[in-house]
């Protein structure tokens, strides 16, 4: 692991507990995109948003 990926890690750790805490928190983020109010955003906006936050969740999930 990177200095860089440490101190990422160190931060999520001191802001929602582990790397799973945060992907839980990203997937219930995945699921409030769905309920954005329509016109809000470009629907291309939005998918860009939802696979930069999978694979933020896949990268915690593989810290396990």
């Amino acid at each position: 692991m990177t200095q860089k990926e440490a101190k990422l890690l160190e931060l999520f750790e001191d802001a929602y507990g582990s790397p799973t805490e945060l992907a839980d928190i990203l997937d219930l983020g995945l699921e409030m995109l769905f309920y954005v109010e329509p016109h809000t955003f470009e629907q291309r906006e939005l998918q860009d948003v939802v696979t930069v936050l999978r694979g933020m969740k896949k990268l915690l999930q593989m810290e396990n």
